[in-house]
């Protein structure tokens, strides 16, 4: 009698951990929708408040490593300097893998449709919860040809 129970409750955390998983994953998700949709409307202040506002927040991209939510910020009005730079983002989310029951990694693909020039690359998102919020603490983006 004892091992069918156990069985069961083995089963029903399961199931419980596969959910609160798929949440995460739909918050991630929602978090990087908002990140779009203030790319696309030439907000950068709202696309940077998915960013941990912190010194040790860790941006690594063609120019190198930039640290710092602020450097951070920066760096993108300097390479993004008009609406024309910022166009119009569209992301492919390629893998949402956990790495501890707080924080993930997110692997995906940007394209920047533009006046400018299209754009497009990979990125490698970290993100963890802080204060009941995911926020990413480490981005590193790279264009491909």
């Amino acid at each position: 009698m004892r091992k069918p129970f156990l069985i069961g409750c083995l089963f029903v955390a399961t199931l419980a951990m596969g959910q609160l998983n798929t949440t995460d994953e739909e918050a991630i998700k929602a978090v990087l929708e908002t990140q779009r949709t203030a790319w696309n409307n030439y907000d950068l202040e709202t696309f940077m408040e998915t960013y941990w506002k912190s010194d040790s927040l860790t941006f690594y991209g063609s120019a190198g490593v930039v640290r710092g939510w602020q450097a951070t910020m920066d760096r993108y009005r300097k390479s993004y300097p008009t609406a024309a730079h910022f166009g119009q983002l569209r992301f492919v989310l390629n893998d949402i893998t956990p790495i501890t029951a707080e924080a993930y990694y997110v692997l995906g693909e940007f394209y920047l449709t533009r006046e400018v020039g299209d754009a497009k690359g990979i990125f490698m998102l970290v993100m963890k919860k802080i204060d009941g919020q995911w926020k990413i603490v480490a981005d590193t983006s790279c264009a491909t040809p």
